[in-house]
């Protein structure tokens, strides 16, 4: 059984930081694509950055281009995402999902996390 558990959310000031987790288990993690989505309050899911299972690059959506850095710990099974400069339109759940493949642009994907809320206050 697939499990995905985020952890890392909270409240910061617009210009903060804040890592996110997520601990995966249940399948072989360099065989799947991992990612982080997100929902803001009256808005669609969206992609945010997640690891390519072919080659393991990362990718971003152009919004969180050279602040977010999204990294993985394959010996903890573990996916990061690291935020900087975080900003008031940042202000969402954010979701760990996993899938043999997953693009940035369309957020679906077989199994998803329970969700973290990151609140970035003005």
């Amino acid at each position: 059984e697939v499990q995905l558990v985020e952890s890392g959310g909270g409240l910061v000031q617009a210009g903060g930081s804040l890592r996110l987790a997520c601990v995966a288990s249940g399948f072989t993690f360099d065989d799947y694509s991992i990612g982080w989505f997100r929902q803001a309050p009256g808005k669609q899911r969206e992609g945010v950055s997640l690891i390519s299972s072919s080659d393991r690059s990362a990718i971003y959506t152009s919004s969180v281009k050279g602040r977010f850095t999204i990294s993985s710990d394959n010996a903890k099974n573990t996916v990061y995402l690291q935020m900087n400069n975080l900003k008031p339109e940042d202000t969402a759940v954010y979701y760990c999902a996993v899938d043999r493949i997953l693009r940035v642009w369309v957020p679906a994907a077989s199994y998803w996390g329970q969700g973290t809320q990151v609140t970035v206050s003005s």
